[in-house]
């Protein structure tokens, strides 16, 4: 069982460009930018309360490049949840989160079906003629994983917070939720968490 502390550690992962910072900037500080800005690790924090206590949500925005081994494998044993995002327009880019994956299942162990673990399909916005991954393949893909599936955009902001909410929902060990638009999510119980 994940340590009891005030900070629940969630992390992004995926390659380069696929939109993980655009998706915790768009949650966190409800901003978009056009422009592609490689990150190395950023790390961004909410206030919720949670089992009716105050704590952080921390949200870690990994490299897209595999040049830092190390950190990747810090950041999954530290990370009480997990959000893969793939673009919907790069096939490559949902392979590339096999690795990561096998490896979060190698660390996490027999605990990894208690761990929330969230593919998400960012970019769904873009035209048909640019998508190379259906809603099928990476449902069929989560469902292999075993891990929930929802596909996004950061620049329309379609399911941003749903996102994070659904991941949330997945929590086992402890109560921890958001509220979207100031009134609780019909899923959500009075002592789950909120975003303050």
């Amino acid at each position: 069982m994940p340590e009891q502390s005030n900070d629940y550690r969630v992390v992004v992962f995926g390659a380069g460009g696929v939109g993980k910072s655009s998706l915790v900037l768009r949650f966190v500080k409800g901003t978009f930018r056009e422009s592609y800005i490689p990150t190395i690790e950023d790390t961004y924090r909410q206030v919720i309360s949670c089992n009716k206590n105050i704590c952080t949500l921390q949200i870690t925005d990994t490299t897209g490049s595999h040049q830092f081994p190390a950190m990747q494998r810090l950041s999954i044993s530290k990370g009480h949840a997990f959000i893969l995002v793939y673009s919907m327009c790069s096939r490559q880019s949902l392979e590339e989160l096999r690795p990561i994956y096998d490896l979060i299942k190698e660390l996490k162990g027999p605990d990894l079906s208690q761990i929330p673990i969230m593919l998400t399909g960012n970019k769904c916005d873009e035209s048909a003629e640019l998508r190379e991954v259906s809603t099928s393949e990476g449902q069929a893909q989560a469902a292999e994983w075993g891990v929930g599936f929802m596909e996004t955009s950061a620049k329309t902001n379609h399911n941003v917070k749903q996102l994070f909410q659904e991941l949330l929902n997945l929590e086992k060990s402890r109560n921890v939720s958001l509220q979207i638009g100031g009134k609780a999510n019909s899923r959500v119980a009075k002592d789950k968490c909120a975003l303050m």
